[in-house]
């Protein structure tokens, strides 16, 4: 569990987080929403301990940010970040990379680093692609060796910034499937999300970020209740129930 108490926090002098709260719980998909420049990126790198926090806190399984050095942040949250760079790696040699907070100086992978790795990649039904080069693998098959490191890390947490950025449709609700299962196995999922309809449809709470305030938290039912996609996007989004759950669509 991650829990935000109150966190002010930025850049220098410059103050970008006013007082932030809430909280990602065990087991469930906590999506942060906002428009550009509202302070998700910066709300992510004071969950991961890359900038200082000017006050609050932030409690990560019940230990405080401010005690951890960055190697024990790593092993409790793995991060996938927007847009990244495609390594000119192999699947199975990008797997290993979760390992890296566990390895010690001079840093080499043990057996059972491998075999972390190795089952992870088992779990997301990618050992096939071991020897495959990261650059002829698809924004899909691509997205599903990032998770396998995020499992290798074997991080209680894992936080991704914009994950479906490059999936076409087909690939991202494969994708949103896989968050699924994931957060059902006992993860907490803190995702950045600027497709509204997909946060509505995965989310078990959605938090949005507004000129660095949190101004809304709650169920994608309590979010459509009230007029915050007009406040933010000036949008209206309605729901539908069907057999096979619940659908949304702008009106």
């Amino acid at each position: 569990m991650i829990d935000v108490k109150d966190v002010f926090a930025g850049y220098g002098k410059e103050e970008i987080l006013h007082g932030i709260s809430f909280r990602a719980e065990e087991g469930k998909i906590t999506t942060l929403i906002g428009s550009n420049g509202s302070g998700k990126s910066t709300l992510l790198k004071a969950l991961l301990g890359l900038i200082p926090l000017k006050d609050g806190d932030i409690m990560i399984d019940g230990l405080s940010v401010r005690e951890m050095a960055r190697v024990e942040i790593a092993r409790r949250i793995a991060y996938l970040p927007q847009g990244k760079n495609v390594p000119d790696i192999s699947a199975g040699r990008m797997t290993l990379h979760g390992r890296f907070p566990y390895l010690s100086y001079p840093r080499r992978y043990r057996k059972e680093d491998f075999r972390i790795a190795e089952e992870a990649m088992k779990q997301m039904d990618i050992l096939e692609l071991a020897d495959r080069q990261m650059a002829g693998l698809s924004g899909g098959m691509r997205q599903k060796v990032y998770l396998a490191m995020a499992l290798a890390q074997q991080a209680p947490s894992i936080v991704m910034d914009e994950p479906t950025t490059y999936l076409d449709i087909g690939q991202q609700l494969k994708f949103a499937q896989m968050i699924k299962n994931l957060s059902k196995s006992g993860k907490t999922i803190i995702l950045v999300l600027h497709d509204i309809l997909l946060a509505l449809k995965i989310s078990d709470c959605i938090a949005a970020v507004r000129d660095g305030k949190m101004i809304r938290c709650g169920t994608p039912e309590e979010i459509l209740e009230s007029d915050l996609m007009g406040e933010l996007y000036g949008i209206t989004v309605k729901a539908v129930r069907t057999e096979t759950g619940m659908h949304y669509y702008y009106e």
